[in-house]
């Protein structure tokens, strides 16, 4: 039995979205500043797919079909990371107002808050502040 036309046309069409997306296109490839910082970009990426065909009935010996398949890809750049001596912070693109984002983007402050009580008590003194002066 041979291939139906509209299996070459969802073949070729996936392909193509492979081609398109892959783990680079979330995970964006490091950059490296000068500095030594690296910054790797995260981005969401969504898409959709859509094919349809027809047998049209027809007096030749020939099947005459009718089909049409299409994609649709869409990158949006979420966030930052970036990596400075060792540490690792996350800047968001967008300032989302919910109370369990901003719960997990609190998390890396309170556990560098509670490591420096640890380090304040372990050494009987405070840590030493920079004063401003104006």
């Amino acid at each position: 039995m041979s291939e139906h036309p509209i299996q070459g046309m969802m073949s070729t069409t996936m392909q193509k979205i492979r081609e398109m997306v892959d783990v680079n296109t979330i995970v964006g490839e490091p950059i490296t500043s000068p500095d030594g910082t690296i910054i790797i970009p995260v981005s969401k990426v969504s898409f959709g797919f859509a094919s349809g065909g027809s047998d049209i009935p027809s007096k030749q010996p020939k099947d005459i079909f009718g089909g049409a398949s299409g994609a649709g890809v869409s990158i949006q750049p979420l966030a930052f990371l970036v990596v400075y001596q060792g540490n690792v912070k996350l800047l968001q693109m967008t300032n989302d107002e919910n109370t369990a984002n901003n719960v997990v983007n609190m998390v890396p402050e309170v556990i560098d808050k509670i490591s420096e009580l640890f380090k304040k008590e372990k050494t009987g003194k405070p840590e030493k502040q920079e004063t401003v002066e104006e």
